[in-house]
């Protein structure tokens, strides 16, 4: 008496690998869409940021957090020392205000003491003067994945993070180092962070 062996075919194993392939095709391809859609997110806070600084000094000649009149026009606006006010830098007791004169002049949504917001990735959006040796005021964007850091390098400035009016350095801390960035590349390792710094 004849045992008839059972298993796959090959054509049932084919069937087989060609559904894992298609299922692994998915993934990854959901996964490039959920950072391409991260990028496009970091990038549209640094462009609406970037445009609310602007429209505010147009509005009210100063910038905002440093506006010398703010606490008078805005009554529930922090009080901060006046010693810098309308200097015409955001120095680091004025970092708070800056956010709080953006949202009571409409030009950036949120609570209006909430502090800083937060881009995609989780990270704190923050403006910095001479943030990574790039003159004047800098929006600092945390906590970013080397991908994102160097397409948003790539697609506002030259691509390079030491460059240009985007920098970016490995994110040691909180505070952003106001010394030029002494990397010359971003590494692609899954866990390594970076600031990025858009010159306004």
């Amino acid at each position: 008496m004849k045992r008839q062996q059972s298993g796959f075919t090959l054509v049932e194993i084919a069937i087989v690998l060609v559904i894992i392939g298609l299922l692994l095709g998915g993934v990854l391809k959901g996964q490039e869409l959920i950072t391409q859609a991260k990028i496009k997110n970091v990038s549209n806070d640094l462009t609406g940021i970037t445009a609310a600084v602007y429209s505010y000094q147009d509005r009210f000649k100063s910038l905002p957090g440093d506006d010398p009149n703010g606490s008078t026009r805005w009554s529930d606006t922090d009080a901060v020392s006046a010693t810098n006010k309308g200097n015409g830098k955001i120095d680091s007791n004025e970092q708070s205000l800056f956010w709080q004169h953006l949202r009571k002049a409409g030009f950036v949504a949120g609570e209006i003491k909430s502090g800083s917001p937060l881009n995609a990735v989780g990270g704190q959006i923050e403006p910095v003067q001479t943030a990574l040796a790039i003159g004047g005021l800098s929006i600092c964007t945390h906590n970013l994945p080397a991908k994102i850091a160097e397409a948003l390098d790539v697609q506002i400035d030259d691509g390079k993070p030491n460059t240009g009016t985007v920098r970016a350095a490995v994110e040691t801390s909180a505070s952003v180092v106001t010394t030029a960035p002494t990397i010359t590349g971003y590494t692609d390792d899954g866990s390594t962070l970076y600031v990025l710094c858009k010159q306004l």
